[in-house]
């Protein structure tokens, strides 16, 4: 059996008016000069669906009146729906504000039908949107619970997992959650119809005379005996979404709230194309026009590619912490630079705690936010028998490309030392041997290296092992360009 989630957005007029109707006192949205949406002040003061705004004025004359802005409200549906993409392939646009979700095959994934209920509500609400949410073993019904959802009596009779208890609940309820039969309310009130359940009982035949066929379709595809048909959302090919600010921000830090229902959409759209981010810019705007100041670029390099919210935000998070702001922000803007396939899970039966390579690219990728690109370096061996050459070292974020080259491989019975100095140290010799607090004794070696007649850095070495008094080993070797030999420290052996 299919199971179905709808989100309803009660109030969406309203809060894509944000920050205009989130000033205290009474909020009204009117459309073709009826009432749309009323806020909870507004109501307080008896302003209902479908006043005129004449008798808003009468009856509220302190009511702030909006009119509807439709490009708005179609925004904030399409960033919800790409969020909600994470939890299922298959999301569909519904009446009036809503969504269905076909989750049948989720629910496993996402701990069950509770938790998954649970995780779409957090992130609607995440999104800064008030949602009503209802679920069932069909669309339609799932729509019907959502959309009368939200009093007290029905606070039980939102969620249905069998049909039969679906059926049952349904029928209490009252025609009006049915869209297509409310423009027939004066009729079907006239006949003592009040419920879905006495509008099934009707001769299908004269429901149809006097009403319509869709009412009839929607009854049949609520109780499970008509097919829904639906177009799915599809996610773009590339990922950029933007956000407008209620007002001017001047701490970095505070931008962090409204970057995650950006981090929230580009989430759905990976998790949706099944691809993975490595690097994405978040762009703080300032202002436009005459003064326009250009944007700041705040770029997050992954060290693996990843794409969960908890993850993507924490790194932002660290970053934002040490962002120094030239001028107050007023809109946001999050790209995808970056992305590539998502790779499946580890295979492993039993991973060893720490043994994973996420958890290391984890830290590296949190010191990165946290320390700077530059301020976090990962060996990068070059190919190269000169080891002041073959040891190099590069940024976090370039160390994949910088590495790329393969170092030689050691012979066999080599030892090599894990501190390398930056600058060889020029040793004395005292009774012909090399001085280093004590007289070193040469221990294993040589290793013969002659290189770099190509570049004009020439090396001709012979490096050994020695020891001190105290047992201490180091890495020393003699040059022979010249008669003279001469002994320099090149590396401590732990």
């Amino acid at each position: 059996m299919r199971f179905w989630i709808s989100v309803h957005l009660p109030l969406l007029a309203l809060e894509t008016l944000r920050p205009r109707w989130s000033e205290p006192g009474p909020h009204v949205v009117l459309e073709r000069e009826q009432v749309l949406a009323v806020s909870a002040d507004a109501a307080a003061y008896g302003v209902h669906l479908g006043m005129r705004r004449g008798g808003v004025a009468a009856i509220a004359p302190a009511a702030v009146l909006h009119e509807r802005d439709a490009v708005r409200e179609q925004q904030a549906l399409d960033s919800i729906a790409l969020a909600l993409l994470q939890y299922t392939p298959e999301v569909a646009h519904a009446e009036e504000s809503s969504f269905v979700l076909d989750v049948s095959a989720s629910l496993r994934a996402f701990g069950g039908r509770l938790a998954l209920l649970h995780l779409v509500r957090a992130t609607v609400g995440a999104l800064g949107f008030t949602v009503r949410i209802g679920s069932a073993p069909t669309a339609q019904g799932a729509c019907m619970l959502a959309h009368y959802a939200g009093t007290r009596q029905t606070s039980k009779c939102r969620r249905s997992i069998k049909l039969g208890t679906m059926t049952r609940r349904i029928d209490r309820l009252p025609f009006e959650v049915l869209p297509a039969a409310r423009p027939y309310r004066d009729l079907l009130d006239g006949i003592g119809c009040r419920s879905i359940g006495d509008l099934r009982q009707l001769p299908r035949a004269g429901l149809q005379r006097r009403t319509d066929q869709s009412v009839l379709n929607a009854i049949d595809r609520a109780y499970g005996q008509a097919t829904e048909l639906f177009d799915w959302v599809q996610a773009p090919l590339t990922f950029s979404a933007k956000l407008e600010l209620p007002d001017r921000v001047e701490h970095a830090e505070a931008l962090l709230f409204a970057a995650r229902r950006l981090i929230l959409q580009m989430t759905g759209w990976l998790v949706s194309r099944q691809l993975a981010v490595s690097r994405y810019v978040l762009l703080l705007e300032h202002e436009r026009g005459r003064q326009a100041i250009a944007p700041t670029a705040v770029e997050i390099m992954l060290a693996e590619p990843a794409w969960h919210e908890e993850h993507l935000l924490r790194l932002l998070k660290e970053r934002l912490g040490r962002v120094e702001l030239s001028a107050p922000v007023i809109g946001l803007r999050l790209e995808a630079v970056q992305v590539t396939t998502m790779l499946p899970p580890t295979a492993t039966l039993f991973p060893e705690p720490g043994s994973s390579s996420a958890d290391f690219h984890r830290l590296l990728e949190l010191l990165t936010a946290r320390l700077g690109r530059d301020n976090v370096l990962l060996p990068a061996p070059v190919a190269d028998h000169r080891p002041e050459r073959c040891n190099a070292w590069a940024p976090a974020g370039t160390a994949k490309k910088a590495s790329a080259q393969v170092p030689f491989p050691l012979p066999a019975g080599i030892a090599r030392p894990f501190w390398l100095l930056e600058q060889p140290i020029a040793l004395p010799l005292r009774e012909h041997r090399p001085f280093y607090g004590s007289q070193l004794r040469l221990i294993s070696g040589p290793e013969r290296i002659e290189a770099g007649w190509w570049d004009g850095a020439l090396a001709v070495r012979d490096y050994f092992v020695a020891q001190g008094d105290e047992n201490a080993c180091y890495w020393i070797y003699r040059e022979r360009a010249d008669q003279d030999a001469r002994w320099y420290l090149h590396g401590l052996f732990a």
